[in-house]
Order: C-alpha cells, then sequence, then structure tokens
C-alpha cells in the first residue's frame, strides 16, 4: 500500500471548531463533508470493481499452463482393410506446455504492478476529489461570510437613514442628503438579498458532492481573519517527489520494467510436449506415444516487442521531467499567491482598518456636530466596507493557495477523531 504524509486542512485551511455529526441542528464541520464523499461518492467506489478485476488478473497470471486431455482414433470408417474398425488405432495422451525463460513469474509481475498502480489511481482522485470538497466548502463559507458582512454594513445604512431622517425634522439638513441615504440603504438590502442566495447556491454545490440537493444544513462556525501560516517553500518543493502524480511515473517505470522483462522472455521458446498411450486394434497391442515440438526462430519473433519495450521505459524518465517542472512551476504560483495574501490581509488589518475606522469615528462627531458634510462621513464608511472586503478577499485567496498547496504536494485530507487538528505542509 502506497503512504503518503497526511496533514488535516480542516485545522490549517479553515480553522474549524466542531466535528460532531452533522444533522439540521449540528453545523457541519470540514470533516464531515470529507466523510459524506468518501463514503458515497462513485468515483472512489468504482475503484473497488477494478480492484476487483486486477486481482482477478493477477491470480490468473499465476496459473500454470492447462494439462490437455487428448483422444485421438485413426483408420476407421475407411476402405480395403481400414474399412469399419478392423484397422482402426486409438490414442489417449496427456499435453501441455513447458513454460521456459521466466514467463509466469513475469506476466505475474505485469499484474502486480497494475494492480500497484490502481492504488496509486485511487489516491491522486482522493486527493483531488477531496480538495475540490476543501474549494466548495471554502466558498460557502466565504459567501455566509460575505452575507455577514453585507448585513453589517446594511446596519450601518439604517443608522444613517435615522440620522439624516432626524436632522432633516430639526432643519439641518437637506432633503438630497435623506434621498441619498434612503437609495443607499435601499441598494445594499438588494445587495445582501443577492449575497444569501449565493451562499444557498453555494451550500447546494458543496452537498452535490454526496449525492444531495438540499440546503437544510448550516456549516460550522469558521474565522477567515485567522490566516494560515506560510510553509517554507523548499520543504515543500521537496514533497512533490511523495505525490501521486510523480509517484505515478515510479509506478509506470516498475510497470515497464515487467514488460520488457516479459517480452525478453519470450525469446527463449516454450516446449509443447505429449505423452499417452495407442491401442492397435487390429493387433490387440498396445503402445506407448510421445511427442516435443519446439518452435523455431522465437529470438527473432521477440525483438520487435522488446525494442518497443525499451523505448516506452526510456520516455518514462523525460515525461517525468515535464511534469516535474510543470508541478514546480504550479506550486511556485501557488505559494507566491499564499504570501502576498497574508502580506495583504495583515497590512489591511493592522494599519488599513484601524486608520479607517479612527477617520470615520471622527467624521461622525464632526456630522453630528454639523461640522461636516454627509458625504464625507458616508465616504468613510464605504471605504471602511470596502477595506473589510478585501481583507475577506486576501484571507479566501490565502485559504485557496493553500489547499492547492496540499493538493500539489500530496498532503492527503485526515478527518480527525475529535477536534479537527492539523499543520500546514
Amino acid at each position: 500500500m502506497i503512504h503518503f504524509n497526511r496533514a488535516a486542512l480542516a485545522a490549517s485551511v479553515l480553522c474549524l471548531c466542531l466535528s460532531a455529526p452533522a444533522s439540521a441542528a449540528v453545523p457541519l464541520t470540514l470533516d464531515n463533508a470529507f466523510d459524506r464523499v468518501i463514503e458515497s461518492h462513485p468515483d472512489l467506489a468504482a475503484y473497488r470493481f477494478a480492484e476487483a478485476a486486477y486481482q482477478a488478473e493477477a491470480e490468473q497470471a499465476r496459473q500454470t499452463p492447462p494439462l490437455r486431455l487428448e483422444a485421438e482414433a485413426e483408420n476407421i470408417l475407411g476402405t480395403g482393410p481400414a474399412a469399419g474398425f478392423g484397422g482402426a488405432e486409438f490414442g489417449v495422451s496427456l499435453a501441455s506446455v513447458i513454460e521456459r525463460g521466466g514467463k509466469r513469474g513475469a506476466r505475474f509481475a505485469v499484474a502486480d504492478q497494475r494492480l500497484r498502480g490502481l492504488q496509486l489511481l485511487r489516491e491522486g482522485d482522493r486527493l483531488d476529489l477531496l480538495a475540490e470538497v476543501a474549494r466548495r466548502y471554502l466558498d460557502a463559507i466565504a459567501a455566509t461570510a460575505l452575507a455577514a458582512l453585507t448585513r453589517d454594513d446594511l446596519a450601518q445604512r439604517d443608522q444613517w437613514v435615522a440620522i439624516t431622517a432626524e436632522r432633516r425634522r430639526a432643519g439641518v439638513e437637506s432633503s438630497s442628503a435623506m434621498l441619498a441615504a434612503e437609495a443607499s440603504r435601499s441598494r445594499v438590502a438588494a445587495e445582501l438579498d443577492r449575497n444569501l442566495s449565493a451562499a444557498t447556491h453555494a451550500r447546494r454545490r458543496l452537498a452535490v458532492l454526496w449525492g444531495d440537493a438540499s440546503t437544510d444544513f448550516e456549516l460550522a462556525t469558521v474565522d477567515l481573519a485567522v490566516l494560515p501560516r506560510l510553509p517554507d517553500y523548499q520543504a515543500l518543493v521537496s514533497l512533490l517527489a511523495e505525490t501521486p502524480a510523480l509517484q505515478q511515473f515510479a509506478h509506470r517505470e516498475r510497470l515497464n520494467e515487467a514488460r520488457l522483462q516479459l517480452a525478453r522472455s519470450a525469446r527463449v521458446a516454450d516446449i509443447d510436449w505429449r505423452v499417452g498411450v495407442r491401442r492397435l486394434q487390429s493387433e490387440s497391442d498396445w503402445g506407448l506415444v510421445g511427442s516435443v515440438s519446439i518452435p523455431l526462430g522465437s529470438a527473432t519473433r521477440a525483438a520487435p516487442r522488446i525494442r518497443a519495450a525499451e523505448a516506452e521505459l526510456a520516455a518514462i524518465e523525460v515525461e517525468r521531467e515535464g511534469r516535474q517542472r510543470s508541478l514546480q512551476a504550479t506550486l511556485t504560483e501557488a505559494w507566491a499567491q499564499l504570501e502576498l495574501a497574508i502580506g495583504h490581509a495583515r497590512l489591511t488589518d493592522t494599519e488599513v482598518l484601524p486608520a479607517l475606522r479612527r477617520a470615520a469615528e471622527e467624521a461622525e462627531r464632526s456630522y453630528r456636530a454639523g461640522a461636516s458634510s454627509y458625504l464625507e462621513w458616508t465616504q468613510l464608511q464605504g471605504e471602511i466596507v470596502a477595506a473589510r472586503r478585501e481583507h475577506l478577499e486576501a484571507a479566501l485567496t490565502a485559504h485557496r493557495a493553500l489547499i492547492e498547496l496540499q493538493r500539489l504536494t500530496g498532503q492527503t485530507f485526515t478527518v480527525a477523531a475529535g477536534t479537527d487538528k492539523g499543520i500546514t505542509p
């Protein structure tokens, strides 16, 4: 069985706090989603049948050539002395083939490597599938977080409407400011409706992975503000060799070596043999009969298959090198996205948002005192909302990049027995 480094994506990516089985009342954690998909997805279930078929092929490859029972009759129903059964000769014999050149072992080695390769394919598909689960779960969490942010914005707009209405009644605010506040509030309310619908669609996209179209479940509480740690780049590169995508090349090399050995074994001819007894009807005697058959030119006939197997084996290393460079390029891009997103999110959280909030507080006090305009205050509030959106998007970019790094490096997704815990690669 192939083993890979394992890390729990649930904590390193989404910082989940719950791991109880999901129901209508209990929030769905990422581990719960993993469980549901692993248990029900047909792409993974299909491998059980393929494995059974490959095991049967390996069992068949172990078998030796069968014994053949042969019966023959000569000189019957002819003319003259051979008329009727008077001159008949009857024979019974056993026959088989003596395999030479290690054909049986080479044949089984090919079947066994095919079975091992199926395990690698299953692990790769499982990794890709769980990465897709994590991406869709993250999308659902993001849609929910964006709806919450918009709900906060709507509450602020309600406050603006109330304040401008109060000032309008006092005669210190124009009707245009009142209309602008109401229009702004209506726009954000419509945006909240769209975000809530998007959150519902995102949950449905997630549920489809385990064969369900309902959205009557809640997601576990996730703090997207908790950013993942930036893993060491060289450590990630060193993990590429263990990813199923590259392990498959090592398996293909072993499989083609087994096929080459099977092709070379064909240079040694097999021996067909037969031994039995013959009944001479006319003389009522018995005789022992036997034969041996060896085909000629086996080495010449095997040469084309040997050259083809050697060429296929030589091409694997070139393909592996190309695949490794492609994976490293993708890993480099994902790591850079993670680094930039973490830096941007931290800068927004520690410098931009605090400065904007202080400015908005001063503008609100000034506006309430009649020393500044409605436009100045609302503009600062809008910048705060925009900065919060930027922080949310940067955090999501960081989490998505980490999911890709986990997938690329072969870090499989584990389902913890208790609280979701994990590490970055």
